[in-house]
């Protein structure tokens, strides 16, 4: 399947995108309102009713969206349902930082990433408990990224960018309940003059409207963790790559979607 090439029909695409991911949202919340019951999946991690019912809409809404374009889902994936990639595909995770979806603090999110050729290209990362939208595109028509709160009508997000690194005392932004090792030792190599601590893919909206310089993961993700994210700081004038430098590839089933370590980087001086 080819894009849409004007950039109306982009942004058409990329509100389409928000309001699936709102009316997941939508889903989970009233899930967090009735009482959360978690289980554990085979690798041990939890999972919720939450997770699976937002997961069965998003793949409701996409195929509708995007019809006949791969959804790789990461409830479906850790079952075995997965679909396979193609030049186009589209990354989800339904409910991305299931423990602080579990917790208190609200920094939960919806993910939805659309690879194409090879990079992500449409990103949404929706925070619904703390009202928070971001969006992002870029393609051969133009692109840009976006912020908004539970705001379906583009028209009214407003545009965001990735600020230059300063001289001197950057903003780092890291995982809040997944601390690494490698993480901390590229941390403390920088110059940081504040650190920001918070949960799921919120930390690449941070970096994407200019509010931290560089968020390292060195710990392993799966790819629908971090498409979205890439996207969108990508369409705000940053970069994700792995630590190494080289771009960070999608559609590795021989890897199980495994992605060891990456670097989201805020424009360049």
């Amino acid at each position: 399947m080819s894009l849409p090439s004007s950039s109306a029909a982009d942004l058409s695409l990329l509100a389409a995108l928000a309001q699936a991911s709102l009316k997941a949202g939508e889903v989970i919340m009233r899930i967090r309102a009735e009482g959360i019951t978690v289980n554990a999946k085979p690798d041990h991690s939890p999972v919720t009713a939450a997770d699976l019912a937002a997961e069965e809409l998003l793949h409701a809404e996409l195929a509708r969206i995007l019809p006949g374009v791969p959804v790789i889902a990461e409830e479906a994936v850790s079952q075995g349902k997965g679909e396979a990639p193609a030049d186009t595909f589209l990354l989800v995770d339904p409910l991305d930082g299931t423990k602080e979806f579990i917790g208190t603090s609200g920094e939960f999110t919806v993910n939805i990433g659309l690879v194409t050729d090879g990079a992500p290209a449409f990103g949404i990362v929706l925070a619904p408990a703390v009202a928070r939208l971001y969006a992002g595109m870029t393609t051969a028509a133009g692109g840009g990224a976006f912020a908004a709160g539970l705001e379906p009508d583009a028209g009214l997000w407003t545009p965001i960018r990735c600020r230059p690194a300063p001289g001197h005392g950057l903003v780092a932004v890291a995982s809040r309940s997944h601390p690494d090792a490698g993480t901390e030792a590229i941390l403390a190599g920088l110059d940081v003059a504040e650190r920001i601590s918070c949960g799921s893919a919120l930390k690449f909206g941070l970096v994407a409207e200019g509010r931290a310089d560089i968020y390292p993961r060195l710990g392993t993700v799966c790819e629908w963790d971090v498409a979205a994210g890439h996207a969108l700081v990508r369409a705000a004038g940053g970069s994700v790559c792995r630590p190494d430098g080289s771009p960070l590839p999608y559609g590795r089933t021989e890897a199980a979607y495994r992605v060891h370590g990456f670097i989201a980087r805020g424009a360049a001086a």
